[in-house]
């Protein structure tokens, strides 16, 4: 498999720093396709192998392309606390059916500040009965911090899960004011 993969596709990457830790910001011609927490080692090396085999092109580290230029402006302007939401073209390829559903109704309805319950948010896609489903879907979100999955909590008052680890979950929902900031 080579750069330009099976069908011409291309797949660009970098690693952003910021105040959760090493991002992995990863593009094609669509859009950002996937965002990676604790982009180091074994975790960048593991991102960039499941990439290469969903989309079928070895992805190429390429912090200056155009294709990540205006995506590492805005995630880098989000952390510096000058932007609240994204306005960036997503690839949605690497998630399909419901997950996709969920995620995009996430990024259109729930805005910065802000937070919304799973039971919630599966009512909003009209499916009432499928809060635990509405938690798989955020787990499999190939683009946190850009489709907030950050922002679904649990009903009660619970912060919920989080794939980047409850801390990286606490940190955002501080950044956003959403939280008080962690004491360390």
């Amino acid at each position: 498999m080579d750069s330009q993969g099976r069908h011409g596709q291309r797949v660009v990457w970098a690693v952003v720093g910021t105040g959760v830790g090493p991002l992995l910001l990863a593009a094609t011609r669509e859009g950002l396709v996937n965002v990676v927490f604790h982009a180091t080692g074994e975790a960048r090396g593991g991102a960039l192998e499941r990439l290469a085999a969903r989309l079928g092109a070895e992805p190429v580290e390429e912090p200056g392309s155009p294709l990540l230029a205006e995506a590492i402006r805005q995630v880098e302007a989000y952390f510096a606390g000058r932007r609240r939401d994204f306005g960036l073209p997503l690839d949605w390829s690497l998630v399909s059916g419901f997950p996709r559903e969920v995620l995009r109704e996430l990024a259109a309805g729930v805005p910065f500040g802000s937070v919304v319950g799973y039971g919630d948010l599966a009512r909003r896609v009209g499916q009432p009965g499928a809060a635990q489903a509405v938690g798989m879907a955020m787990g499999a979100n190939p683009l946190p911090v850009v489709v907030p999955c950050h922002r679904v909590v649990e009903s009660g008052g619970g912060i919920g899960g989080f794939g980047g680890g409850l801390e990286t979950k606490r940190r955002l929902l501080a950044l956003e004011g959403v939280l008080p900031e962690p004491l360390f």
